[in-house]
């Protein structure tokens, strides 16, 4: 008679790679742990001990996002060691848009076939991650889907969980004519738009391999850069000036994202010109021949977060912004609503 472990295996789920994937991966999620870890890893739930010294009504927010048709690349690439950071980047970057400290994350790793060595390094980019973040990595699960999947891919997504006092919530509607729009520069194109990237290169092994002169790199390498986290640099800066609303520029870029933390009666008019463009885009733009509102209603165009203050508080913004190590840059200002919620000069 066959053992559990024999049928399971021909049956494709290998739980003896999965052992190994968790022992492999402990050495990462080592680099994550802080003060307020209160367990290992393997249990049925990670827990997490919350310091609410200074905190009067603490507040919980959580977020959830996945990496999207980005893993494709590094399937193409065999790289896998930087698509976590983009897992956690997405996560976290969208709750500190409420003024809330990530404190947790989880991931989830769907595969076709579980190899250890490649899903601990997904998971060693997840640590990074974490570290670049700030917070700890409790918990995660690798699932094994056999016939479901192909066996050289997998799906990522993540979970993290932050903590805000009740009187520190950002609140958008504080928002008035004549308040200013600062910038932060992302990294490249981030973890959106991919499908769109995808069409446009016809991504294959070749092209992603081949140097581009415009790029400095080749268009894999470029690609792949992970998406920039902002946790550090936003925390400095709400600890500096009075910020009004944040603004995580992702999927749907500017058209979409801006007005979620837009009040009723006003609009952001931003200059399109006020800020250095990663050759990534314009290399996109002109091999697509997409249109200016196109690109600008997919790509972040070189802004990965959006934040507005008031005019007398913008340079102190921008002193908080260069200290913590980011490229920041006035682009705008609030204005108001006449029938178009974010006006951009193209």
């Amino acid at each position: 008679m066959k053992s559990f472990s024999e049928s399971y295996k021909e049956a494709g789920v290998d739980v003896t790679a999965g052992y190994k994937a968790v022992e492999l991966m402990k050495a990462h999620v080592a680099r994550t742990m802080t003060n307020g870890v209160l367990s290992g890893i393997g249990g049925f739930g990670g827990l997490f001990e919350l310091d609410l010294k200074g905190i009067e009504h603490p507040v919980l927010v959580s977020g959830t996002d996945g990496v999207g048709t980005k893993v494709k690349l590094a399937f193409i690439m065999d790289k896998h060691d930087t698509v976590g950071i983009d897992c956690v980047a997405m996560c976290v970057n969208d709750i500190i848009c409420c003024g809330a400290k990530p404190q947790f994350f989880l991931d989830y790793i769907a595969c076709g076939k579980n190899i250890p060595e490649k899903i601990a390094s997904i998971v060693s980019g997840v640590a990074e991650g974490c570290v670049q973040a700030g917070c700890a990595l409790i918990g995660g699960e690798t699932a094994e889907h056999p016939g479901l999947m192909p066996e050289n891919e997998y799906d990522l997504a993540g979970f993290s969980v932050g903590v805000v006092d009740k009187n520190k919530i950002i609140d958008p509607s504080q928002q008035k004519e004549g308040d200013v729009v600062i910038a932060i520069k992302s990294s490249g194109v981030h973890s959106n738009g991919f499908s769109l990237v995808r069409k446009v290169f016809a991504i294959n092994e070749q092209n992603l391999h081949r140097h581009q002169s415009d790029l400095g790199t080749t268009l894999g390498e470029c690609l792949l850069t992970p998406t920039k986290i902002y946790v550090k640099a936003v925390m400095s800066l709400l600890d500096s000036v009075k910020v009004k609303s944040l603004s995580h520029i992702t999927g749907g870029g500017f058209y979409e994202n801006i007005p979620r933390i837009l009040p009723e009666d006003a609009a952001v008019v931003i200059d399109v010109n006020s800020w250095e463009k990663p050759p990534i885009f314009d290399y996109i733009s002109k091999t697509g021949n997409i249109e200016p509102k196109e690109m600008f209603s997919t790509f972040n165009m070189g802004i990965g977060m959006m934040m507005v203050v008031e005019a007398e508080d913008a340079d102190a913004a921008l002193k908080a912004l260069t200290d913590a190590g980011e490229k920041a840059w006035i682009i705008g200002d609030i204005a108001e609503d006449k029938g178009e919620k974010v006006v951009l000069n193209l």
